[in-house]
């Protein structure tokens, strides 16, 4: 599980995520990466993750499944991401399907 300290709950941040970060696709999903700002010292805030999966992932059941081994997946990832950052995880409607290892 993906601590709560490690994790985006407010649309405010994923608004900025999505209007200012940079985007990249493969596969099953698309990211959208907003790094810290460069300017100052580091932040002490820890590497935040959101994951969007929408109604075209699936059902209720799907969708719960498809976050699941996402931020299962994420949470080993996560020692990579700078302090401050924000990483927005959006599953496409092929992570319904994919197999375990694939998303």
């Amino acid at each position: 599980m993906l601590s709560s300290r490690n994790r985006m709950r407010r649309s405010s941040e994923f608004g900025s995520v999505m209007r200012s970060g940079r985007r990249a696709s493969r596969g099953d999903v698309a990211v959208v990466y907003l790094p810290p700002p460069p300017d100052g010292p580091e932040p002490a805030d820890p590497p935040r993750v959101g994951f969007v999966v929408s109604k075209a992932v699936g059902g209720a059941v799907v969708r719960k499944r498809v976050q699941r081994r996402l931020r299962h997946v994420m949470r080993t990832r996560l020692a990579v991401l700078p302090n401050g950052s924000l990483l927005v995880v959006r599953a496409k409607p092929a992570a319904a399907t994919a197999r375990q290892g694939g998303v």
